[in-house]
């Protein structure tokens, strides 16, 4: 089931965020992150959001500063989502993986995995140039 279905639509707060494509994220990271109650959540979701808007300002814009990113915040009652888009090509079907790569010596390929990392739910638009990541409201904890 969608994570964004079957729920009340006045129920949902969205923040719109458009910035220049740069490394210059901390203060948007914050501000990203400002529902986030959770200390330990904040720190996992921290590192998330950092890799997919590195990904998208060095991968998807190649660093141009003159390309935009897009970021949108949506709070329900029982998720936190941000939708991440840039401006380029969008990444290819077969690269969307969430394993850590194959080689230890590779330099690249790692922040996706980390992305699935810290987030409950990732999911790409059709093109590769907009990824949407959920973090449940309602964590489920397991008893041994």
């Amino acid at each position: 089931m969608s994570f964004l279905g079957f729920v009340d639509k006045s129920a949902f707060k969205w923040s719109e965020f458009v910035v220049p494509s740069s490394l210059q994220l901390s203060s948007l990271i914050e501000t990203l992150l400002e529902p986030v109650d959770s200390k330990e959540i904040f720190l996992q979701l921290e590192l998330g959001l950092h890799e997919a808007l590195v990904n998208a300002v060095v991968h998807g814009n190649a660093g141009d500063p003159n390309k935009l990113v897009r970021i949108r915040r949506i709070l329900t009652p029982n998720w936190f989502v941000w939708q991440i888009q840039d401006q380029g090509d969008g990444i290819p079907l077969n690269a969307r993986v969430d394993s850590l790569p194959s080689r230890v010596d590779s330099i690249s390929g790692r922040g996706l995995f980390l992305i699935h990392q810290c987030f409950d739910d990732v999911r790409w638009s059709r093109r590769g140039n907009r990824l949407q990541l959920g973090c449940s409201r309602v964590k489920k904890f397991v008893s041994a």
